[in-house]
């Protein structure tokens, strides 16, 4: 180990002893992470500065960051499943009829596809308006191993896939293997699981009182369990923050970005418009976007570093159930529905961007009424099942390009910028997914006021 490399080391060290110092403070855990944020930033920028993006002691220096910052995200990815399994079976049980399963999903992927559905438009918009093309976009070594690591290891499974395909594979056929994330719609197919078997846990109940109690008995201690060691993982987010920021920070490259840097800056515009979209409609059923926002920013702050929608459902959930007062079974449902289904950013706003960046190249009118409704279509449609973590962006390109007629080379010739957008992308995903358990949650009036309308910030994961 060279010494430039130690001293880098011993400096990050140094940091994350110095925010391990907050622990003796009554900090919220938004402040926590607002300090790792800051100090990431800053330990990123000097570490560009000093060695430069293609320097052999960053690589070194990024590979251990990794060990914090990675090492987090798969501890979070590690609770995903058992979270969601958990929240969702006590939610059902708990339902005092099933019925009321129906509207809670109905309105949390209404909710999730309509703004998915407006993304699309204002990605259309946008890139019609500044006049974006694919044409001029040159493929470097780079990017032609990305293309043909797309077409061999994506297309057959993603580009292939019908609507009814998709859907049918929502379906547990093997529960074991959905626990164990076999497949990318493996989240929905453990809520549907869990939902069968909440359901069964109900009419147990019904036909025998006793047996029905145990099972409700056992399915709270599986809760409280699972709650606890999210607990135990959440303290850690400060510390996973930081040095996820100062990996983005390090390794960005600044040529590649001003080269792509019309395509970064509309898609962050439209990541903008489309935040204060999901306002609008918070403010529709009467709540303060500004009061949201403000609660929920530990939540979008991790989303944005880690580029995974499915690490964040922790925070997710723990946010609208102590923050925003939605019912467990609400906040569980949008948060799990909203890895898979209706992504804003990754399967809403980037797929109908690069649609019409290269629409002209095969001679077609990226103006026309019908094509601009049937690529907003596509894109809803296909929104579900578009996996949770970084690349599901990817995905969702696969899906929609070939569905209209246009070859896929521009997912490749992005590349360079790619992590940079994926982090704004990630962050309306999860803000879209929090939307859809305030609008449902309005609208069937299960909202605790008193817990939304609190000025005190609810600390998260802190008890």
């Amino acid at each position: 180990m060279n010494l430039p490399l130690s001293l880098n080391l011993l400096a990050f060290l140094a940091l994350l002893l110095g925010l391990a110092q907050t622990r003796h403070t009554d900090w919220s855990l938004a402040k926590k992470v607002l300090l790792g944020l800051v100090l990431g930033v800053l330990f990123g920028a000097a570490l560009h500065a000093i060695h430069g993006a293609g320097s052999a002691t960053l690589k070194a220096t990024i590979s251990w960051l990794d060990l914090v910052g990675n090492g987090y995200v798969q501890l979070l990815q590690m609770i995903v499943i058992p979270l969601v399994f958990a929240s969702i079976l006590a939610a059902v049980a708990r339902l005092h009829n099933a019925s009321s399963l129906g509207r809670i999903s109905v309105l949390s992927i209404g909710t999730l596809l309509l703004t998915t559905a407006i993304a699309a438009l204002i990605g259309i918009a946008l890139t019609n308006l500044f006049g974006l093309t694919a044409q001029g976009l040159v493929a470097g070594a780079q990017e032609t191993a990305r293309l043909q690591a797309i077409h061999s290891d994506y297309a057959g499974k993603v580009a292939d896939l019908n609507i009814p395909q998709l859907l049918l594979s929502f379906l547990p056929s093997n529960p074991v293997g959905d626990l164990a994330r076999a497949k990318p719609t493996s989240i929905i197919s453990v809520v549907i699981f869990a939902v069968f078997l909440g359901l069964a846990a109900l009419q147990l109940i019904k036909d025998d009182v006793e047996k029905g109690q145990r099972a409700l008995s056992a399915i709270d201690v599986l809760q409280a369990w699972v709650m606890r060691l999210v607990r135990l993982v959440m303290k850690l987010t400060p510390y996973g923050v930081l040095a996820l920021m100062a990996k983005v920070v390090a390794s960005s490259n600044l040529e590649d970005i001003l080269k792509l840097g019309s395509f970064v800056m509309v898609s962050y515009l439209g990541l903008a418009l489309m935040f204060m979209v999901h306002g609008a409609i918070l403010a529709a059923t009467g709540v303060s976007p500004l009061r949201f926002f403000r609660k929920v920013w530990p939540v979008l702050t991790f989303a944005f570093t880690s580029r995974s929608s499915a690490a964040s459902i922790p925070l997710n959930i723990e946010a609208q159930t102590q923050r925003l007062g939605i019912p467990q079974s609400i906040a569980s449902f949008s948060a799990s529905f909203g890895t898979t289904i209706g992504q804003n950013g990754c399967a809403g706003l980037y797929p109908a961007m690069l649609a019409v960046m290269v629409a002209p190249a095969v001679g077609i009118d990226t103006f026309d009424p019908l094509w601009i409704a049937t690529l907003v279509a596509i894109v809803t449609l296909s929104s579900a099942g578009v996996a949770g973590v970084g690349g599901g962006a990817t995905f969702a390109a696969l899906i929609v390009l070939p569905a209209m007629g246009l070859p896929v080379e521009l997912v490749a010739l992005l590349i360079s910028v790619e992590p940079l957008i994926d982090m704004g992308r990630t962050a309306l995903n999860v803000s879209g997914s929090m939307t859809a358990g305030v609008v449902t949650s309005q609208l069937l009036k299960q909202t605790d006021h008193e817990v939304l309308q609190a000025d005190r910030h609810a600390q998260l994961s802190q008890s």
